[in-house]
């Protein structure tokens, strides 16, 4: 009895122990899936991208291979820099279908546009295996974010599991984590939307490779420069900040009529909503600021010197936007627009009603044409330029003369032509009667602006042009004293040439003789020497050719100092809104001095630094000045040809006029010698004056303040570039009439390229979209950054406030 019993209490004492142990495994188990489900959770979803961003990088990934950042060496460097791209927000509409096409065609850029406009926005992040923190800013479900955010935030999450589990389950997870990493790296390959593009600095590597890896965390970043924000020798080159005006002063300084420093109003990093309005201005599609102020106007005191004529800007520059004439299209592209141009884009007839005989242009159906005469040169202009050159064989168009000044232009056909014979022509004319002339010029692809000579300098540095032009231009030269050829001798370099074709010279009504002889008189005592005065009976006109001295022998025997020579104090090459003086500055005799030498040929004055720089002169970026000339050319050179021209999707058969806003030594332009473009180089006044220096090279360009609107016609330019000149700007006026006036100039379909630190890139870019235009671009690397705009035929619908007399 006593061992049955015993055996009860046995069975039931095992029964108890095997449920108690069932229940601890069940319980065991449970912990471990909650633990296990706790740490997947954390991971996960740094490690997983919405499902749609696959399918989306797909149609983003560009089919093209273009290299926009490269290494020195030409190939794409792979880790020592990481080229992310921003997501962007959705696209502003385009200007029209072929755009669109156009842009997916060849964006050869690294924002990558979906055809919905929309694209992945990425973070810029440095180092191979560098800690990454998570963006606080990112989506719920991890869009945008970067597969090797491993460091910091797997540590984070380990720590927080650490306290609800065993160190061999931390193992376990980790382990599970990495491979879920290797089995997700496949995915990735797929994932373009969301790569992080590097750049390797190998030479057996294919350029434009994009890669996943991340194997150089250490790599020095100036063994591997990128064009765009060079490194190294060119460092200094991006990073404006510590510019000096080294041995120029400013043309501020020289003119000494700089208005007083104005801080900048905007506030610092907001992005804030902008509300365009179309200009509701009696000038309409032609709205030039500072040349139609129709109050300033009327409140001058006289307009015998053509006051009416000069700048005249508005105390508030406008913030409005200039309207798109009816039925405007892209520019016709060169050569052909320099034979035709569409109606529709300059819808003017009154210039081929008064000057259609003379050739000048005609109406022909949906064009104006442009058979290439002026009113000395009926039968073209072409055959009136080699007349030049046979009538005074040393001008040697091309070689000996390169850039020449083309007073009162009309629609610029000889400088158009003078292309042909590799020479650079400024060209000008008022805005007056002759109804839009410049503004033809402009569209026909021929550089032009709008001046007058009336009271004040031409805005051009001293000694600069070969030659000097004039046919016909209705000038006055022999009044006052000669004051306005007085200004021509001020500009013409020593040695060089003024050309006068007009009635005084071949024609014997008594008004004209009586002009001839006092033209006579008046060069004679400027020391100007007439090389020849000769008829073209084929064009039935006659041509004077005047040549200025190249020292001061003949200044010194003049019976009269009439006209006399200008004080020592007085700085010829002070040309910003300085009044006209009836005298002449003596010429440069030291054989190391400006002017005092005549150029190289061209091209090897293009690439030559000039005669009269020297090393013991400070360059703009604080080299001495003749290496400071050398790796700003091969700078540009580089970020041209590497990153500019193939690198960002933009049509260069479509680009005829440029514009560098802000150009130093015009290394810019020089790098697009090969190009059919032509580039104004604008040197601000508040900038180191080097504009001679780019008119020794063969180049051409003219002062400006970008706090007031630019003498041009509206939707002139095809291309701007602005290289840290926002920023510089910021500091003296407000950024959005400067926006409005780039608007202004800029065509539909036309670029801008801005360079310059991230929180002015951001400020531009946000104003870009606010006016619709298509972001093409985006790059930032140590608070320096690049954008790439396009501009769209959008216009707002609401009209501003009535501006017909702007105050």
């Amino acid at each position: 009895m006593a061992f049955g019993k015993s055996s009860r209490a046995d069975a039931r004492r095992t029964s108890s122990s095997f449920c108690s142990t069932t229940t601890i495994v069940v319980f065991v188990a449970l912990c471990l899936v909650g633990v296990w489900m706790m740490t997947s959770s954390t991971v996960t979803p740094v490690e997983m991208s919405p499902p749609s961003s696959k399918s989306d990088a797909k149609d983003q990934v560009p089919e093209t291979d273009s290299k926009p950042f490269e290494d020195n060496s030409g190939d794409i460097t792979e880790d020592s820099e990481k080229l992310v791209q921003k997501t962007r927000e959705e696209n502003p509409v385009k200007g029209n279908e072929d755009t669109k096409d156009e842009a997916e065609d060849t964006s050869k850029t690294l924002t990558y546009s979906d055809r919905n406009g929309k694209s992945e926005e990425e973070k810029v992040q440095e180092g191979g295996d560098a800690n990454m923190e998570t963006d606080t800013g990112s989506r719920a479900d991890g869009e945008g974010r970067n597969r090797e955010q491993k460091s910091d935030e797997q540590d984070t999450n380990l720590a927080r599991n650490s306290k609800k589990a065993e160190n061999n389950e931390q193992q376990e997870t980790n382990s599970e984590k990495k491979s879920e990493e290797e089995e997700k790296s496949d995915g990735d390959e797929k994932d373009k939307g969301q790569i992080e593009e590097k750049v390797e600095q190998s030479e057996g590597k294919e350029t434009g490779q994009i890669s996943d890896n991340n194997n150089a965390g250490n790599q020095d970043e100036d063994q591997a420069s990128n064009e765009v924000f060079p490194s190294g020798a060119q460092s200094e080159l991006l990073n404006e900040t510590n510019t000096q005006n080294g041995a120029w002063s400013t043309q501020a300084a020289e003119s000494r009529n700089e208005k007083e420093v104005q801080a900048s109003a905007s506030s610092k990093g907001q992005l804030v909503g902008y509300n365009w309005k179309l200009c509701n201005v009696t000038a309409g599609a032609d709205f030039i600021p500072c040349l139609d102020n129709e109050k300033a106007i009327r409140k001058l005191p006289s307009t015998k010197h053509y006051e009416h004529r000069e700048r005249h800007c508005p105390e508030e520059p406008p913030t409005c936007l200039v309207s798109l004439p009816d039925g405007y299209k892209r520019p016709i592209n060169w050569p052909k627009s320099r034979d035709k141009i569409w109606y529709s884009n300059v819808p003017h007839t009154k210039l081929a009603v008064v000057k259609g005989h003379q050739n000048w242009v005609k109406v022909s159906g949906e064009y104006l044409t442009f058979p290439g005469g002026g009113t000395q040169f009926k039968h073209g202009a072409l055959h009136y330029i080699d007349f030049i050159q046979q009538s005074v064989s040393d001008i040697a168009w091309g070689k000996q003369s390169r850039v020449v000044l083309d007073v009162g232009c009309g629609v610029a056909s000889f400088g158009g032509y003078l292309f042909d014979r590799d020479v650079l022509t400024m060209s000008f004319a008022p805005k007056d009667e002759h109804e839009a002339q410049v503004q033809f010029a402009l569209e026909r692809g021929i550089p032009a602006v709008s001046a007058v000579m009336g009271t004040k300098r031409l805005p051009y540095p001293s000694k600069v042009f070969d030659v000097v032009h004039c046919a016909r231009c209705r000038v006055p030269w022999h009044v006052e004293g000669g004051m306005l050829l007085l200004e021509l001798n001020r500009l013409l370099r020593p040695g060089g040439y003024f050309v006068w074709s007009a009635t005084p010279v071949y024609q014997n009504i008594p008004e004209d003789v009586g002009i001839w002889k006092a033209m006579s008189a008046l060069t004679k005592s400027m020391c100007w020497k007439m090389i020849n005065k000769t008829n073209d009976t084929f064009n039935q006109v006659g041509v004077a050719i005047f040549r200025k001295p190249s020292d001061n022998k003949c200044y010194e025997k003049r019976m009269e100092n009439n006209p006399p020579l200008c004080e020592e104090s007085d700085d010829p090459d002070a040309a910003w809104n300085v009044p006209l003086q009836a005298c002449m500055h003596k010429l440069p005799v030291a054989p190391d001095v400006r002017g005092s030498q005549w150029p190289e040929q061209w091209p090897l004055r293009l690439e030559k630094a000039p005669y009269w720089l020297n090393n013991s002169e400070v360059g703009v970026y604080g080299k001495p000045a003749l290496e400071d000339f050398e790796v700003d050319y091969e700078h540009w050179k580089r970020v041209v040809g590497k990153s500019y021209v193939h690198g960002m999707g933009i049509n260069w058969s479509h680009v005829r006029n440029v514009m560098d806003m802000r150009s130093v030594y015009g290394g810019f332009a020089a790098a697009l010698r090969d190009m059919k473009v032509w580039v104004m180089n604008i040197i601000s006044i508040d900038s180191p004056d080097t504009l001679p220096i780019i008119y020794e090279r063969g180049l051409f360009g003219m002062y400006h303040d970008w706090c007031e609107s630019f003498s041009t016609y509206p939707r002139t330019y095809d291309l701007l570039h602005a290289d840290h000149l926002f920023s510089k700007l910021k500091k003296r006026c407000k950024l959005l009439p400067v926006i409005a006036e780039v608007d202004r100039i800029l065509r539909p379909e036309g670029n801008l390229i801005v360079r310059d630190n991230v929180e002015i890139i951001n400020e531009i870019e946000n104003m870009a979209k606010s006016l619709h235009w298509e972001i093409r671009m985006t790059y930032s690397k140590n608070n320096e950054g690049l954008l790439c705009v396009q501009k769209t035929m959008w216009r707002p619908k609401e009209l501003g406030a009535s501006k017909s007399s702007m105050n």
